[in-house]
């Protein structure tokens, strides 16, 4: 990897784009990395693993070239449920007009007198009264009685149903596995490319994802591991959604199934909520869906989706994600320049520089306490320009990344799969250091780095912290403040 050492990118809030037909080629990934993405989204839900891994190759040359580091998220299709083919692909829907589903109906034989579907508990999970929402909620389903496996509704809302859209049960309680062996196998292959993160889609308790890391253990396979929350029932308390957040690594609001579940207008309630906890329980948090959905087709967003994004980094998310619009969209690169532009915009404004997160809480380790200390100290000596942290799991830029600032913070470190890590964390900017220089800390040679990375004057200061221990994790010990002569 060549060396660049010039961060350009202002964004601190990150952007995690979805990789596809329009953005897998090396020229657009390197186009994204240099205009603000710092994350990659391989999509299980579809392609083969060997276009995937045509992608992350590419993902990775691109970040080589550029000097960048970059972590790759895959996410698990998990059971999402989908109706099958229709003939013709649509019908025309009229409401209370009464439509059957039935998973015996042939997969490509769907018609107004019945479609079919694939899932096995969805017939028992249902009774009278319950909406099934389909194509994200435009189509709405009265379930008036269930016989078997066939499911006969009553259409409440919706005009026109096409093949293989999505089915949710509203309000939740699907009894469904979170992972099918689909994921087992993408899973598997996850491990083989040695992915950064994996995102466990529809998980609908935290034993789901402590189940997820086991089978990721098995495989060997060393990636963090994200819960996607879309289900009602793991946002149905904050106690729920306290024990998501603690059984994973992260989190993603994953407004588009979790708003049909619990309805559109709860969703932006749920997202402050759990950015909000995610933040309190040092995990970090993306925010997910529609962030740019009329990029697809156009080359300039709406307001509205301005102002959603604007309101994810006032909620201090770690970051936003593309779907569609990076992964089969006609102006990817412009998508990714135009989030950062309102990224860095909305960073501007002081709510996002000021942070009393945890001041009056306790704290439990040495390395967290040093971290927590280095932000206040930061925030509040004004003639500290950067921060600085020489880690070796990333915590210490973690329990950083909780706080607001305006400051450079730098995440230096020897490991690549650390770096990589540290690329989803809000604000974080990885940078590799030699391992030569961590063992004798030669500050000066961060100092030197700082530099070339921003810019720095006689008599700024630098705050940076690092472990006496060499080579382990959680030994961060040490806080100094630097002076740049």
């Amino acid at each position: 990897m060549k060396e660049n050492y010039k961060i350009n990118n202002l964004n601190r809030t990150k952007i995690v784009a979805t990789v596809g037909p329009a953005s897998s080629d090396l020229c657009v990934l390197e186009e994204m990395i240099a205009n603000g993405c710092s994350v990659f989204r391989i999509n299980f839900s579809h392609g083969s693993h060997e276009s995937h891994g045509k992608s992350i190759n590419n993902i990775r040359l691109a970040a080589s070239n550029l000097g960048q580091h970059v972590a790759i998220l895959g996410d698990l299709q998990g059971p999402k449920i989908r109706i099958g083919a229709i003939r013709g692909n649509s019908f025309d829907l009229e409401v209370g007009q009464e439509l059957l589903l039935d998973s015996s109906i042939a997969d490509a034989d769907g018609s107004p007198d019945g479609v079919s579907y694939v899932c096995d508990t969805l017939a028992q999970s249902c009774s009278p009264g319950r909406m099934l929402m389909l194509d994200d909620g435009r189509v709405q389903l009265e379930v008036l009685s269930v016989s078997g496996y066939a499911i006969r509704t009553k259409v409440v809302a919706g005009s026109k149903l096409s093949s293989r859209k999505g089915l949710n049960l509203q309000g939740g309680g699907l009894a469904e596995d979170a992972l099918t062996p689909k994921d087992m196998r993408d899973m598997e292959f996850a491990a083989k490319q040695n992915l950064d993160y994996i995102c466990v889609s529809f998980p609908a308790e935290a034993a789901d994802m402590l189940d997820a890391r086991k089978k990721l253990d098995e495989f060997g396979c060393k990636a963090k591991l994200i819960a996607k929350l879309e289900r009602a029932e793991v946002v149905a308390t904050e106690a729920v959604i306290d024990e998501m957040i603690d059984s994973c690594d992260g989190v993603m609001v994953a407004r588009g199934d979790l708003a049909v579940e619990v309805g559109f207008e709860a969703v932006t309630s749920y997202q402050k909520q759990i950015v909000s906890r995610a933040r309190t329980l040092n995990k970090p948090v993306i925010v997910a869906t529609q962030m740019m959905e009329s990029m697809i087709d156009n080359p300039v967003p709406t307001r509205a989706e301005v102002s959603d994004v604007a309101n994810a980094v006032f909620d201090y998310a770690d970051a936003v994600m593309l779907s569609a619009e990076s992964a089969v969209g006609a102006y990817p690169i412009e998508t990714i320049r135009t989030v950062y532009d309102v990224i860095v915009a909305t960073e501007k404004h002081a709510l996002t520089q000021v942070s009393k997160h945890r001041v009056e809480c306790d704290f439990k380790y040495v390395d967290e306490s040093i971290a927590m200390a280095t932000m206040y100290l930061a925030n509040h000596f004004k003639k500290v320009k950067a921060i600085v942290c020489l880690t070796e799991s990333g915590s210490t830029a973690l329990w950083m990344s909780r706080i607001k600032t305006h400051l450079p913070l730098v995440a230096m470190s020897p490991k690549e799969t650390t770096l990589n890590r540290t690329a989803l964390y809000k604000g974080v900017r990885p940078a590799f250091l030699h391992e030569q220089q961590e063992s004798g800390t030669k500050l000066d040679d961060v100092i030197k780095f700082m530099r070339k990375a921003v810019h720095l004057e006689k008599g700024d200061h630098v705050v940076v912290t690092y472990g006496d221990v060499v080579g382990v994790d959680g030994h961060t010990n040490t806080l100094k403040v630097l002076e740049v002569k």
